[in-house]
């Protein structure tokens, strides 16, 4: 009888993590590769979006707010509607990696195929290929000059002084938090002084400011 039974949990119950791994929910944009499922916010895998204060020059050389065209243009095309997502991991912003559909197209290589970001080839080759041909036929951003984001991003990061290399980082639950260099997390971490977030020299300076360190 407990051979029957066990073999009947086996059979009906869902493994551990299953029902977490896939959801669904309607759309609402952050930026071209952040979206809220439903309550929950998710980065959306193997895309890298412009940011929102970027950007780009026309073939006449004209600067124009590339940033913010993809924002209103994803929005456009997807805000309110209904995504079915698989979970992929978790970023060091808490959100959830995810790698989403909508109406049984893959979101990312809608969005990568249309011009409006970019693959995110360190972390994926699934979208390169896409991007290749989107850059051919000058699709959405690609008709315009630009710096790809994660190059937009570093070079907006400060220059501080060799002496003073500790970051003193706010996560997304606002606890402030240092990693210094060699840390498993130090070289992933970014610092967005209009946040709040600094630069110290020393652990001692950075735990009197409020900071305390990384677990590792």
């Amino acid at each position: 009888m407990l051979r029957i039974c066990a073999l009947f949990v086996l059979l009906f119950a869902s493994p551990i993590g299953a029902v977490d791994a896939q959801f669904s929910g309607s759309i609402h944009v952050i930026d071209g590769d952040t979206f809220d499922i439903g309550s929950r916010r998710i980065r959306l895998h193997g895309v890298d979006a412009f940011e929102k204060n970027q950007t780009c020059r026309t073939e006449q050389g004209q600067k124009w707010a590339c940033g913010l065209w993809v924002v209103s243009a994803v929005r456009a095309q997807f805000e309110g509607a209904n995504a079915d997502c698989t979970a992929l991991g978790t970023d060091r912003y808490n959100r959830t990696l995810a790698r989403c559909s909508v109406g049984g197209d893959d979101l990312g290589a809608t969005l990568v195929a249309d011009g409006l970001v970019t693959a995110y080839a360190r972390y994926s080759m699934d979208y390169v290929s896409l991007e290749s041909k989107a850059r051919a036929t000058n699709r959405g951003l690609w008709a315009s000059t630009s710096q790809n984001p994660e190059s937009f991003r570093h070079a907006k990061q400060p220059v501080v002084s060799s002496d003073c290399m500790i970051k003193g980082n706010i996560s997304t639950k606002n606890a402030r938090i240092f990693h210094v260099p060699a840390q498993q997390y130090y070289e992933k971490t970014r610092i967005n002084t209009a946040k709040g977030e600094r630069w110290f020299c020393s652990a001692a300076e950075a735990r009197a400011a409020g900071w305390r360190p990384a677990a590792r």
